[in-house]
């Protein structure tokens, strides 16, 4: 089973991270079962956060009494010292715990530090030494954010987005934690469902030996699909070679992510999702995606403000706007009998 140290934290854990946040949607009871049946066969960091509903809760019903024998990460979203400590104080009472291994300021906008009058990154030190947290880390989605961060020698994780689809800046980071011994958790392993081969991606993370990736995982079949790669791993070559080259000519770029920052849309379109319709109904089984239910969704992009408001907050800088009206004519020719590609 391989393992990876998480920088100057010292945490060394499976390879093979959990990521909570599709656990929301799913109940209690299959919750427990998966997160038990993933402890069960090494699995022993756990990723979430306050923002997450209910996934807090549900680890700490699964993981109950057994807090010696994992790792937990969760992220506050405050942007002040009061929602800060009620954030810290809701997430120890769900997760039925008096500590944190990692808490993660959850994709700010700036890169919180001390003296900067937000009180913030005070606040984290004020939980380390009252012992309610014990490393401090940040995630974004921004790269200047991630690199300020990483300079600022203030953090010890760092969360990203990072996948066989990402280009040489977030290898760079990648490179720039290892240097500044800080631990890398790469989200987004699958590019936000757009990778639809676990095994490639699973063998590409495996040459990077300070990253941890947190597969975001809800059913048990893709549950057993990453354990199964600890027993047997996955070389990066022949087929799965081949997947990586082509998925890299197809998506990598100015494709939607999904991350959802972009949202809410004041004229009620859900941007995450049908400003990548293109590649989902091509990547998937586009049944799904031409249901009556998707065809008003997309419908909506015809109410678009061109307010501004969904690029300005798009962390990957994409025009928004042009690629829900790219997504939206494809979709419609689409409808109109053309085969999808």
């Amino acid at each position: 089973m391989r393992r990876v140290r998480l920088g100057k934290t010292e945490i060394v854990v499976n390879k093979n991270g959990f990521g909570a946040l599709p656990i929301q949607r799913i109940s209690e009871a299959d919750a427990v079962k998966l997160l038990h049946k993933a402890w069960e066969h090494g699995v022993d960091f756990y990723d979430t956060a306050r923002f997450y509903t209910d996934s807090e809760a549900k680890l700490g019903v699964a993981f109950e009494g057994m807090r010696d024998k994992i790792y937990l990460a969760s992220k506050t979203m405050a942007q002040d010292v009061k929602n800060f400590w009620e954030d810290l104080g809701e997430t120890l009472e769900n997760l039925k715990t008096d500590y944190l291994d990692i808490y993660q300021f959850h994709n700010p906008a700036f890169c919180p530090k001390k003296g900067d009058g937000s009180g913030l990154y005070e606040a984290m030190l004020e939980a380390k030494e009252q012992g309610k947290i014990r490393h401090i880390g940040i995630t974004n989605h921004r790269l200047a954010v991630a690199q300020e961060a990483i300079e600022s020698g203030l953090y010890e994780t760092l969360q990203f987005p990072f996948s066989y689809l990402s280009t040489e800046k977030e290898l760079a980071l990648v490179k720039e934690c290892e240097k500044a011994d800080m631990g890398f958790i790469a989200m987004k392993g699958l590019a936000g469902g757009l990778i639809n081969n676990s095994a490639a991606a699973y063998a590409f993370m495996i040459p990077f030996e300070n990253v941890l990736p947190i597969w975001g995982i809800q059913r048990m079949h893709e549950l057993d699909e990453f354990l199964s790669y600890q027993d047997k791993e996955p070389v990066l070559e022949g087929k799965l070679k081949a997947v990586v080259e082509a998925d890299i000519k197809e998506l990598q770029g100015g494709f939607c992510r999904g991350c959802g920052y972009c949202m809410p849309c004041p004229a009620g379109i859900e941007i995450n999702n049908m400003a990548r319709m293109s590649l989902m109904i091509r990547r998937a089984p586009s049944k799904a995606q031409l249901t009556e239910e998707m065809q008003e969704k997309m419908k909506k992009i015809e109410d678009c403000l061109h307010c501004g408001q969904c690029s300005s907050r798009c962390p990957f800088g994409l025009d928004t706007p042009a690629l829900l009206e790219k997504n939206y004519e494809d979709y419609k020719e689409i409808l109109a009998g053309k085969k999808v590609d």
